[in-house]
């Protein structure tokens, strides 16, 4: 009897060895994590009469280690486009300012910005690629109004340059804006550019834009409807016949005009554009007097009136200066009016 304990005994000893050597060491399971190895995958000893668990290790294959580590990067390019995102500003009308552009907002483009992360371009870091969103209210959805401004968030402004005289400072002017590439608006009376259709397409080739600016520099209040449809289309066809402009902007002679006028304009489709600020050139000021008065008053959105004088013309270098030196940038009036945004510099923008 006696025997026979010590024999259950020792077989009760040698099948715990047994279980025990079969577990992995501590330092083994450590390594097979860092290998991105499951450690505890259950097999099957075939060899043995029954079905016996044991542990064995099975590789991770690379398809599910990539989705691990783009769940993981989605999940911090979803966080950080929370505190990226800029809410667009809707157009709204103004007591004093009238008709004012809204302006897109931004956020990111998550798909596009996994997509670029993916390919590792810059290692180590996320560039975000980002996407306008437009106001749902929009400038056109305003109706026929005057604009004197563009929006206040952008940082931008425009030269209007009102044509109905001057020709012999215009290849100055173009001379400055050419080597600044800096593209502005003419706004061309239309009897003088049936007398300066060559002028006008040097301007046009340059890249200004080219827009209406009646025909015959009439006060646009003390004019019956019929006059002012006159006086628009006339200018308008002629934008069309000798330049293949489709025009979209309409600024009356000396900003003189009523509500009847922006509706005529409006019948054209064209959008009744005034300015921010007004060089008052055409009282020839001085090129030190323009920029004194521009310091103080230029802004983003700022509409600058001038035309071409010899006052604006020796301040023209001047003021494309200090408009760079506040961080504005310079486009056309449509460009303005428009809800895009203004790039910055090292941002990505689908």
């Amino acid at each position: 009897m006696h025997y026979k304990k010590w024999l259950l005994l020792g077989s009760f000893f040698a099948m715990v060895l047994l279980a025990l050597d079969t577990i992995p060491n501590v330092g083994a399971y450590i390594q097979t994590v860092k290998n991105g190895q499951s450690p505890f995958v259950l097999g099957t000893d075939w060899e043995d009469e029954e079905a016996v668990p044991v542990f064995a290790s099975e590789p991770v294959s690379s398809n599910q280690q990539n989705q691990i580590k783009n769940n993981s990067l989605l999940d911090t390019i979803t966080e950080e486009a929370e505190k990226r995102k800029i809410a667009p500003i809707n157009a709204k009308l103004d007591p004093v300012w009238k008709a004012i552009p809204g302006y897109n907002g931004l956020e990111v483009d998550i798909a596009e910005t996994l997509k670029l992360a993916e390919h590792r371009l810059t290692p180590g870091k996320i560039n975000y690629v980002m996407k306008e969103v437009p106001p749902s209210i929009q400038l056109d959805d305003l109706g026929p109004n005057p604009i004197y401004k563009g929006n206040p968030k952008k940082p931008m402004v425009s030269f209007m340059i009102n044509v109905a005289w001057g020709n012999e400072y215009l290849p100055s002017i173009l001379e400055t804006l050419r080597k600044e590439n800096v593209h502005a608006t003419f706004f061309l009376d239309g009897s003088w550019l049936n007398k300066n259709v060559e002028m006008a397409k040097r301007i046009q080739s340059e890249g200004h834009e080219l827009s209406n600016h009646a025909y015959s520099h009439k006060d646009m209040r003390n004019v019956s409807r019929s006059k002012a449809v006159e006086e628009i289309s006339k200018t308008e066809e002629l934008l069309k016949k000798q330049l293949g402009v489709n025009n979209t902007l309409f600024a009356p002679p000396s900003g003189y005009f009523k509500q009847e006028t922006v509706q005529v304009a409006a019948e054209f489709k064209l959008k009744t554009v005034l300015w921010t600020f007004d060089t008052i050139d055409w009282k020839n000021p001085g090129a030190d007097r323009i920029l004194q008065r521009l310091s103080a008053n230029v802004e983003p959105g700022s509409l600058i009136l001038m035309h071409p004088t010899p006052s604006s013309r020796d301040a023209l270098p001047g003021m494309i200066r200090m408009i760079k030196n506040k961080g504005l940038t310079m486009g056309t009036v449509t460009e303005m009016l428009s809800s895009k945004r203004v790039a910055e510099a090292g941002q990505i923008v689908n």
